[in-house]
């Protein structure tokens, strides 16, 4: 990381990739390029993220040749002026993780990732959870994205315009 003084910790990474609205998961396909989408993932132990995708496709295809990935996400981005120098600036939370990907292929566990995902983007409806596993957990992939390491990294101002740096909270 090169600026040092804004990197935050593990767990305030974690804490990035629970609220941000999807995460950017990028691969390397099979020959070489590398391909990265948004992706709704979901996790309930920090270590273990699932996200699920049709039967057959890009994704599958690349984690079948690099199972390694690169995960990122944005929690907040609020362009700004910087507050005492008048310089054009981002205010930012960020966290970016390694891991790799694999595909699960127990159904209690595939049913596992799917109620996580569920439960974090539909908690609203998860009356219709059973009857949705029941039509599609047949045609549906579950991958299961192991996390190996991650760091967090933020701009922020503090109430009188200072920068918030070396993990400093309000």
């Amino acid at each position: 990381m090169r600026k040092k003084a804004r990197e935050m910790n593990s767990q305030w990474a974690l804490e990035v990739m629970h609220k941000a609205p999807f995460v950017t998961v990028s691969f390397v396909d099979e020959s070489g390029k590398p391909y990265g989408l948004p992706l709704s993932i979901a996790s309930d132990d920090d270590k273990h993220w699932y996200f699920h995708c049709a039967l057959e496709g890009k994704k599958l295809d690349a984690i079948k040749a690099h199972p390694e990935v690169c995960l990122s996400a944005v929690g907040r981005c609020t362009p700004t002026v910087g507050p005492k120098d008048g310089n054009f600036t981002l205010q930012y939370k960020s966290a970016v993780a390694f891991g790799h990907a694999e595909f699960v292929s127990c159904d209690e566990e595939k049913i596992h990732g799917l109620r996580l995902i569920s439960e974090r983007f539909l908690p609203q409806h998860m009356d219709a959870f059973d009857d949705a596993i029941a039509r599609s957990l047949s045609h549906t992939v579950v991958v299961r994205i192991t996390i190996d390491s991650i760091s967090g990294k933020r701009k922020q101002y503090d109430k009188q315009g200072e920068e918030m740096k070396y993990g400093r909270m309000e």
